[in-house]
């Protein structure tokens, strides 16, 4: 008897041990779905603040989570309706399945499920159904061998992250952003129920579907915690005045344009925190809107904030719009290759600077010129003659920036702009003296990170769009010297009609055509570039950047901080001095042909014309002298017949009829002589 006990202990023992490791194995051999989730690409500001979240590739909404970045209340709430037992079992609780088999036999019909968190968290990894017995044991099974693979807080993230919220949304994320506009960290007790609520029917209980169906099933969680102690009857109250939201809410599309273009670059990669600052850049998005709504419906705008000490893009603003529309606002401006106009012009006068051929007090001529063909003509077709290098700047004449770039050569502003990082085209393939005027295609982009680098003292530094962005080394491009000359230049410009007076310097530009509107400009800390115009490059009839554009710079820097930071002092070695004051060689710019130009100021014969038959008459021939400077002497064939006369306009008498060389000399010693026939 007693040794039949003892085989009979044993036999069970044996059972036990032998059912033991076979449900071992059965467990082990499991074979797990994929565990590491596709989740939605995420891109953030500087700050961390969500920018932008891409769906994954099945269209859903599903964002990564971590469990420190959920609301501790709502876990706890969601455990306790859920599976309060979730940290002592090891996947399936058997009591729970127990009750509800005995409640389902009872009344006849399923009353509570006997799903554990982790069951459901294996049920959504698979996307199984929970309707038939073969698709339960499976669960159980997947539930029981994802215990012994992952951690307690690893299988609830899962959870976090899988839960269906309706539609397309899964995870808690998804949800809190969808229907309250905020990342989980910080729920309400009214919010939190009603996401405990939502997974077990997401579709019966949406918010945007049926707002009475999601407060009755957020009312009964709301009852079950005030039973289970997690709240009072205060906050039960409280929770249930809160309307639930009947609608769901656009997932953060801000900076679109910036956001598609680094997702695009780093393939792979689920977060980018860029540099740009959330707050700003939906200030200078909304404030393109609101500049192109009375332009016409084609006009666009783009907007680029750096800081250029750092060289960080704070703010991007490609088009008023990321949408199809007339305005084709899909295409981001910022990177449009475009004409510059004048708004290279600040970089040619630093070279020269730099280079010794000017100073700002340089006299240089504005008058008509001709360039071996090219006859460049200022915007309002009048000239200026004798005028100081600063005033030609501040003015926007052409012809001295030409004499300018003439006098370096156009390889010399190239060298430049390959040193500050300035992507370019050549339209003819070549560079000739037009780029001067904007005969070259650049980036606006670029021209903002071309400024910062004037401002920051002539080195350049490239333009970073991301926080853990490679931060290489500038170039020097000018000297410090002639990067404060051209930014003082600058800083004296006048403002707009209606905009502050302040030292922002400036400079605005206007394409051939009217086809593009420029301002760029920066202050001590900043620089902000604005292109105004139409993407496929077709003429806007009246557009000039100082009227265009120009207001929009200066709104600009009023939506990025309420006063300008100040301009840097003069570096120790600047000449401050009047043009009397300059060396010789800087008191007036001659180009490199200058020897063998002659003197646009020297006298000339107007009357007779060279090679003309004139009339004597008895008191003899009527001439006249235009330029010079008087008193002038009058010779015939070389002999004086009027000496120190100041009019100019005189009759020479004693002259014989045939052919005279008249000739006149100015108080300068500068001559001029016509060849004519008396008769």
């Amino acid at each position: 008897m007693r040794g039949g006990l003892i085989f009979a202990l044993a036999a069970g023992l044996f059972l036990t041990a032998t059912a033991r490791d076979f449900g071992d194995a059965w467990i082990d051999a499991t074979v797990l779905p994929p565990l590491a989730l596709e989740t939605s690409v995420e891109v953030t500001d500087r700050n961390g603040a969500l920018l932008r979240v891409y769906t994954v590739a099945d269209g859903r909404w599903r964002l990564g989570v971590g469990l420190s970045e959920v609301d501790p209340d709502f876990v706890t709430a969601l455990l306790a309706y859920e599976d309060k037992r979730f940290y002592d079992h090891s996947g399936v609780d058997l009591r729970a399945v127990l009750r509800a088999g005995a409640q389902a036999v009872w009344n006849h019909h399923i009353v509570s499920g006997g799903s554990t968190l982790t069951m459901q968290v294996a049920r959504l990894l698979e996307a199984s159904g929970t309707g038939h017995i073969d698709g339960k044991l499976r669960q159980m099974r997947v539930a029981l061998a994802l215990e012994r693979r992952l951690t307690k807080a690893e299988i609830l993230t899962l959870y976090l992250e899988l839960a269906p919220y309706g539609g397309n949304l899964e995870g808690i994320r998804a949800a809190t952003l969808s229907y309250f506009g905020k990342e989980p960290l910080r729920l309400t007790p009214a919010e939190a129920t009603l996401l405990v609520a939502i997974p077990q029917s997401p579709e019966a209980r949406r918010p945007d579907r049926s707002v009475e169906a999601a407060t009755d099933a957020r009312d009964r969680v709301l009852s079950r915690a005030r039973r289970d102690g997690l709240i009072d009857d205060d906050q039960v109250r409280a929770a249930r005045t809160e309307v639930v939201p009947a609608q769901r809410r656009p997932f953060p599309a801000i900076a679109p344009h910036m956001a598609d273009r680094i997702v695009a670059e780093e393939i792979g990669v689920q977060r980018h925190q860029l540099t740009l600052d959330k707050t700003l850049q939906i200030k200078l998005e909304q404030l393109a809107r609101e500049v192109v709504a009375a332009q016409g419906a084609r006009l666009q705008v783009a907007i680029v904030v750096a800081d250029h000490a750092s060289g960080e893009v704070l703010a991007s603003v490609g088009s008023a719009a990321f949408e199809a529309d007339q305005r084709a606002g899909f295409i981001d401006m910022t990177l449009g290759v475009r004409s510059p106009g004048s708004t290279l012009k600040p970089l040619i006068y630093g070279l020269a600077f730099d280079q010794g051929l000017a100073h700002p007090e340089t006299l240089i001529e504005d008058r008509p010129t001709d360039f071996n063909g090219y006859r460049p003509q200022n915007f309002d077709r009048q000239y200026r003659g004798t005028i100081r290098i600063r005033e030609a700047l501040q003015q926007s004449l052409n012809i001295p920036v030409v004499l300018l770039t003439d006098a370096m050569g156009p390889a010399k502003l190239l060298a430049a702009l390959d040193k500050a990082g300035v992507r370019y085209q050549l339209p003819s393939g070549t560079a000739g003296l037009a780029i001067a005027l904007g005969g070259i295609g650049v980036r606006l982009e670029d021209m903002v990170q071309l400024y910062a680098t004037i401002a920051r003292g002539g080195v350049s530094l490239p333009l970073i769009h991301q926080m853990n962005g490679r931060r290489p080394e500038g170039q020097r491009v000018m000297t410090a010297v002639a990067a404060w000359q051209v930014g003082d230049i600058l800083a004296g410009l006048a403002p707009p009609p209606g905009a502050p007076a302040n030292r922002l310097a400036y400079k605005t530009g206007t394409s051939y055509g009217h086809r593009d509107a420029w301002a760029i400009g920066f202050d001590g800390r900043h620089v902000i570039g604005v292109w105004m115009g139409r993407p496929d490059g077709t003429p806007v009839p009246g557009a000039f950047g100082a009227d265009l554009a120009a207001p929009v710079l200066f709104q600009a820097f009023a939506r990025l901080k309420p006063a300008l930071d100040p301009q840097p002092p003069a570096p120790p070695a600047t000449l401050m001095v009047s043009n009397i004051q300059l060396p010789q060689p800087l008191r007036h710019f001659r180009s490199r042909t200058a020897a063998f130009e002659a003197d646009q100021n020297a006298p000339t014969v107007a009357f007779p014309p060279d090679g003309a038959e004139v009339e004597l008459l008895p008191e003899g021939v009527l001439v006249r002298v235009s330029g010079g400077k008087a008193p002038f002497t009058w010779l015939a064939n070389g002999a004086p017949v009027v000496v120190a006369e100041r009019s100019r306009a005189v009759m020479l008498g004693a002259l014989g009829q045939g052919f005279v060389t008249l000739s006149v000399i100015d108080a300068e010693g500068r001559s001029a002589r016509a060849k004519v026939r008396l008769r």
